[in-house]
Formats: C-alpha cells, structure tokens, sequence
C-alpha cells in the first residue's frame, strides 16, 4: 500500500521575519492613529509621538500599507525576498528624506524625526536581512 504524504512547505526565516515586521508595521500604524487622530494628515507636529517617533496620520497610513505588503508577501520565498528590498529602498529613500527634512517644518510633510530617522535606519537592515537570509529548500536541502 502506498502511503502519500502531503508535501511540507518550510517557512524560512526570512519569510518568518517578513511577517512579523508586516504585522508590527500594522499595529504601529493602528496605534499611531490613537496619537494623531484623523486630522492634520500632513502636520508637522512633533508633540505627536509614539512611543519617542514622531508620527501624523499621512505616516500611519504608510506604516499600514508597508505592513500590509509584508503580510501579503511573506508566503513565498521570493515574495519575502520582495518585501525586504521595498523596505531597503523605501526606508533608505525615506532615511534621506528625514535627515534633510528633520528641520524644516513645511518640507517635512511625514512629521519625522531624529528617531524616525534611527528607525528608518533599523528598518534598512531588517530589509537587508530578509532580502539576504540564506534559506533551506526541502528539495535541495543546501542554502541558497
């Protein structure tokens, strides 16, 4: 008699990470929305922070299209790999944008600041991580 065994599709960890920044991005901008309201979309105002990060609902809105994306691609290996270089693009254009921006209350339309901008940073490496992990494949069972 033959058995036949359903295949096993094994999430590599750059897939894993890819949801979970997905859904911290969502919950982020879910919360940001509890600081900032649903005026003021493109205000410079950094008495409205999470946490220590400046934040207005034009900003809470990208942060729930990011993770969206994330929740999205995280399934396939090539869809994580997507998702970690649209951070890697995104927040290192938005990095840029927040250095020369910080300042300067009519340019600075995402109301970012210093923190913004370290976080931009960390968001750049996660998306390095999850473009670059090495993963397993059940079939070849050697890293790629």
């Amino acid at each position: 008699m033959t058995t036949i065994r359903p295949t096993v599709q094994r999430r590599g960890a750059h897939q894993r990470l890819a949801l979970v920044v997905g859904v911290l991005f969502v919950v982020v901008g879910i919360a940001g929305f509890g600081v900032t309201g649903f005026e003021g979309w493109v205000e410079h105002d950094h008495t409205q922070t999470l946490v220590v990060f400046a934040v207005n609902p034009l900003h809470n809105v990208v942060h729930i299209l990011i993770g969206l994306l994330g929740i999205l691609l995280w399934r396939t290996p090539s869809g994580s790999r997507t998702f970690g270089w649209l951070l890697v693009i995104g927040y290192g254009a938005t990095l840029l944008y927040g250095v020369f921006v910080v300042d300067n209350e009519e340019a600075n339309f995402l109301n970012i600041n210093w923190a913004d901008n370290w976080l931009h940073l960390a968001a750049v490496v996660i998306g390095l991580l999850i473009a670059l992990l090495p993963y397993r494949t059940s079939a070849q069972g050697a890293d790629r």
